[in-house]
């Protein structure tokens, strides 16, 4: 295991929630089938102070909230919850927020969230779509072709915002031709683009040479229990091989997903497994991954 230590100013957490449940439906009333299994355990608050107990052991010194799924009529409410948890805290050092980009009115929605506070980097709405339900979320696969999503989209290089790209591996060509029509624009893959199923590794691959073809493109290495429900240390020393060999170590970087992999593991077997999944690299590619490229990308 890579020593916290040698982390030149700590590790950055790259991907990580906090939530009060009353905010969030989707928590509440009755469980129904997700992309990640059975939640009952997480079906609480989560506070940034339990999140600080486990990541500040681990050597985690910074961090990037990204938005939790509030209705997107609140996403003002979300950005300002977030502002006062840093005012007391700290924490976040810095925050993802939503935006209902399909809506005419969103511009004016993230300009109101970057007047709330400069701790707002950017805006994630999940695209992905698959064909089975739970693993779904857009309502089709190619709504990233439509016409309002990308007149909206073009406000985040006006506030030097990226953005989340959440996608399946068969939406990974379209998301390249978006990369390419917003060239200003940082688009940050979510879990590096969801690798689903051992038989899928192929058109994963092809997805994500795609992706890396486009300097504008860089990737997170997070998430990847999210369908084996399990902390898998081949899937993560595959993922984590190929994302640096295609993208290079400046544009890939760690998160850790909590409390969602809090499900199946704790902070420390997963950051563990990460860092062994780097173990044979240089110095340099490890400080990128692990502070750098978060670093650099969300502006720390």
């Amino acid at each position: 295991m890579t020593d916290p230590s040698h982390h030149r100013a700590g590790i950055v957490d790259a991907h990580h929630h906090i939530w009060r449940a009353a905010d969030l439906p989707w928590l509440q009333g009755e469980m129904v089938p997700r992309i990640f299994g059975p939640y009952e355990p997480i079906r609480r608050d989560y506070p940034i102070a339990e999140y600080l107990a486990e990541a500040a052991p681990c050597g985690i010194t910074s961090s990037v909230y990204v938005q939790t799924n509030w209705p997107l009529g609140r996403a003002l409410d979300e950005v300002a919850w977030l502002r006062d948890v840093h005012a007391e805290t700290g924490w976040p050092t810095a925050v993802v927020g939503s935006a209902d980009l399909f809506d005419a009115g969103a511009a004016d929605v993230l300009r109101r969230q970057a007047a709330l506070t400069p701790l707002v980097r950017g805006t994630r709405l999940q695209l992905h779509w698959h064909e089975r339900p739970e693993f779904r979320f857009a309502e089709a696969p190619d709504r990233m072709k439509d016409a309002t999503f990308r007149r909206n989209l073009a406000t985040l290089a006006e506030l030097g915002w990226l953005f989340e790209l959440q996608v399946f591996p068969a939406q990974m060509s379209d998301a390249a031709d978006l990369a390419a029509g917003f060239p200003e624009i940082t688009f940050v893959l979510v879990h590096a683009g969801m690798p689903v199923g051992s038989d899928a590794v192929a058109e994963w691959t092809r997805g994500m040479r795609l992706l890396a073809e486009r300097p504008n493109v860089v990737v997170k290495l997070s998430g990847q229990g999210t369908f084996v429900h399990r902390v898998d240390r081949a899937l993560i020393e595959r993922v984590t091989a190929t994302c640096l060999d295609l993208f290079g170590s400046r544009r890939c970087m760690w998160g850790s997903n909590l409390p969602i992999e809090k499900l199946w593991t704790d902070l420390r077997t997963l950051l563990t497994a990460w860092q062994d999944a780097l173990a044979g690299r240089t110095v340099e590619e490890v400080h990128d991954v692990f502070t750098a490229t978060a670093t650099r990308v969300y502006r720390l």
